[in-house]
């Protein structure tokens, strides 16, 4: 059947012509306008390709100049090992780590004493109005050893500690502060070796300090954290407090009336009072700085009190609480909701409240005799180690902060004047240990630890049964310690060694080891019967160990 068009066409031809005509010529007008608009659009078009390609081009251009032209920064390089030498010298107990010449890399300040420097330069005792041997103050790069500064400061070295300020003291530089035998005090900038300020000392000739130093809030508002120190002569402890910018004396010197035999404490309660806490024959002996601050200067400073706090503290006896024997170390530790004090006695081990100071748990028949150190062993959960006991008896505790529950235990036995432990965050938000001991982990006497090889012994809480010993040393050990000396790059540790006595001078040397490079000729030590993994397998895992900045 045909369709209605078709049928009308075939009727009506000349009307199909026209409307066929009028078609074509719409058409054509289309076609005008369409022939009209393309040379804007193609102009368009190539103003848009120009504008890709000349972006391009420089993009290109900005990419070239930044790679090939202008240079990059070098970065330091870093030695794995490096080792520096003072002949007819001897050291101190002291080692501080600080950025020194900005490069990124922690550098490292000690003492020694000697005649003259060690880099040949002009610098002698005499130059500093001293006689010969004196005690010098040196800072050496981490990355290579070499003396970035030194120079004599005082005739024999009583007491010294490096203060950092927190981050947001912007105004407050780093300094070592020290004590010198005789009558000195001086603060030395730890970036350049010059003296910020000198003063004599006050303290008297048969006087002992109680370290460590105490920073308390800026008390003569010169926006520098002021200096606080506890001294000991006889029975009798005294308060100095010092401008921590001028080293100027605030107030006179007071008298404690307590019998303190070792170090102070600074503790801030969850109110926000700051009180000295201090161990004091079988007990725990505090004072608010409040009232220490008026006591010392007859003025109200700007500190608050604790009224709990006030009302357990004695005010004839600064009692605090009893202690189950003689209170050895008190340590601020986190705590649930603050800060925590952690009291180390002859007889037991006790976390206290840090705002009721009730008992959290007590480790008891403790025989702790050195401070001991934070870490962790479960990611994210502290954990304090403890020394119990000494020599082949030394046992090593890893305690859960938070319950005393023992996480890991082992006998380790020592000798004497070995550092004490020492621990690094790893990226697992654990943390690796590292602890001295003899080179054979013996349970009977029948060595003489005094001539035995002293061994740097490597734990991690991944692998509990096993221990990895790094390095032997048969020379005197002065101080150690264990260093993130690049964010997330590079740990290393520092040892110090030398003469035992500081009357008979011999070798100084200070010795720089990065960790990963002791692994491959590490000794395994398997602690239990079970061996799931080579030797070999062990090694691969302690070397991938990736280590963390503290938070």
């Amino acid at each position: 059947m045909m369709d209605n068009k078709d049928v009308e066409a075939e009727i009506h031809p000349l009307k199909n012509e026209d409307r066929k005509s009028q078609e074509s010529f719409g058409n054509r007008l289309k076609n005008e306008d369409n022939l009209k608009s393309m040379p804007a659009q193609s102009r368009l078009s190539r103003c848009r390709t120009v504008a890709f390609f000349l972006s391009l081009f420089i993009c290109l251009f900005v990419v070239f100049v930044v790679s090939f032209i202008i240079p990059c920064p070098d970065r330091p390089v870093s030695q794995r090992m490096w080792k520096i030498d003072y002949n007819a010298a001897v050291t101190y107990d002291f080692l501080a780590m600080e950025d020194i010449n900005r490069d990124k890399i922690q550098d490292v300040v000690f003492l020694y004493k000697n005649t003259n420097s060690s880099n040949n330069s002009n610098l002698s005792c005499a130059d500093e109005g001293f006689s010969s041997p004196c005690a010098f103050v040196a800072a050496v790069s981490g990355a290579n050893g070499s003396v970035l500064w030194e120079r004599p400061v005082v005739q024999d070295v009583a007491f010294v500690e490096c203060t950092t300020p927190q981050p947001s003291d912007h105004k407050v530089s780093s300094a070592c502060i020290l004590v010198g035998r005789p009558g000195s005090f001086l603060a030395v900038d730890l970036f350049t070796g010059e003296t910020l300020w000198s003063h004599p000392s006050s303290f008297g000739g048969n006087t002992s300090i109680l370290t460590p130093l105490l920073q308390v809030p800026d008390i003569d508002s010169d926006g520098a954290p002021d200096l606080l120190i506890l001294t000991q002569e006889g029975k009798e402890v005294s308060v100095y407090i010092y401008s921590g910018s001028t080293g100027d004396q605030i107030g006179h010197r007071s008298s404690l009336g307590v019998d303190g035999v070792s170090g102070p404490l600074l503790h801030v309660t969850r109110t926000g009072a700051h009180y000295i806490l201090l161990p004091c024959a079988s007990s725990l002996c505090g004072c608010s700085l409040k009232g220490l601050y008026k006591k010392v200067t007859g003025r109200d400073g700007p500190f608050k009190s604790d009224p709990h706090w006030e009302n357990m503290l004695n005010a004839s006896t600064h009692r605090l609480l009893p202690s189950s024997g003689a209170v050895r170390y008190l340590m601020n530790v986190p705590g649930k909701a603050g800060q925590d004090v952690l009291l180390v006695s002859s007889q037991d081990c006790v976390l206290l409240d840090g705002q009721e100071l009730t008992p959290r748990w007590t480790l008891g028949a403790a025989q702790v005799l050195r401070k001991p150190i934070l870490g962790h062993y479960k990611p994210d959960t502290p954990a304090v180690v403890i020394e119990n006991g000494t020599g082949i008896n030394r046992q090593i505790l890893l305690l859960d902060l938070s319950s005393g529950a023992i996480l890991w235990s082992q006998t380790l036995p020592s000798f004497p004047g070995a550092p004490p432990p020492n621990s690094l965050p790893t990226a697992d938000h654990r943390s690796a240990f590292f602890f001295w001991g003899l080179h054979e982990l013996i349970g009977t006497n029948e060595t003489d630890p005094r001539d035995a090889r002293h061994s740097l012994y490597m734990f991690h809480p991944t692998l509990p049964s096993v221990l990895l010993e790094l390095a032997n040393v048969s020379a005197n050990i002065i101080a150690f310690d264990v260093v993130l000396f690049e964010p997330s790059r590079h740990a290393a540790y520092i040892l110090l060694t030398g003469p035992a006595s500081l009357d008979v001078p011999g070798l100084v040397s200070m010795i720089k080891q990065k960790v990963r490079d002791l692994v491959p000729d590490s000794r395994v030590v398997h602690l239990g019967e079970g061996r799931p993994d080579s030797d070999q397998a062990i090694r691969g895992r302690f070397s991938w160990l990736r280590y963390r900045s503290e938070v």
